[in-house]
């Protein structure tokens, strides 16, 4: 290799073992040159995800699959779609949704991961049909449910709370319930299933009503 007319040997610029003692031993500067290297590609790496994570939220990626458009138009025909105030919720905003937190970015990604699994059902031919999407729609309601009930109904409570709630404009019933829910510490999810697509939660209480008979039948001498 030359510089200003001179050869430089390789082991003159990687003293003390060539490269690979660079490697083990390097110069006191390159601290600086790491953190900086270090820093750039966390940037690029955060970006690229929190890219593909946002690209990934949108209703028209997540309804690419065609026995997602079956929800998605469920969804169309309800007040969380189209109402007075003019505000609407994707896909994301309820099975992805985290809270407005920054430090909560790992449970996003989490449910971002766990959302995988429709795709997954599609590749392997479990959902890959409207008909075998309504087979399993009492089964993917329930898994659901619980991960909303788990997260204290984290998804609804980002854009409704008791606490901002006006009594005034709702009806007598409701807030007779809702002031109910927060005094036995009910989540929203264990009362407004079946709001925002094809209401099931009817085929889970005949199920458990079912399996309630089965057990009593057993007991029986």
């Amino acid at each position: 290799m030359k510089d200003d007319g001179k050869t430089v040997s390789k082991k003159s610029r990687y003293p003390r073992g060539g490269v690979s003692g660079w490697l083990m031993r390097p110069p006191k500067y390159s601290l600086l040159r790491a953190l900086t290297a270090g820093s750039i590609c966390g940037i690029l790496v955060w970006g690229g995800l929190n890219t593909a994570m946002e690209y990934s939220n949108r209703t028209e990626f997540c309804t690419s699959c065609h026995e997602m458009t079956i929800p998605d138009e469920e969804l169309k025909k309800t007040v969380h779609y189209k109402n007075r105030s003019g505000t609407t919720v994707s896909c994301a905003d309820c099975h992805v949704a985290s809270s407005k937190h920054p430090g909560d970015y790992a449970r996003k990604l989490t449910m971002k991961i766990l959302a995988a699994r429709d795709v997954i059902g599609k590749m392997t031919g479990v959902v890959d049909t409207p008909e075998k999407y309504e087979a399993h729609r009492l089964t993917m309601a329930k898994r659901v449910w619980a991960k909303m009930k788990e997260s204290d109904s984290q998804e609804c409570r980002n854009c409704h709370h008791y606490a901002t709630m006006d009594p005034a404009k709702q009806k007598d019933r409701s807030v007779v319930k809702h002031e109910g829910a927060v005094e036995d510490g009910k989540t929203c999810i264990e009362c407004h299933k079946g709001i925002a697509h094809k209401p099931v939660h009817q085929l889970l209480e005949q199920e458990e009503a079912a399996a309630a008979a089965a057990a009593a039948a057993a007991k029986k001498p």
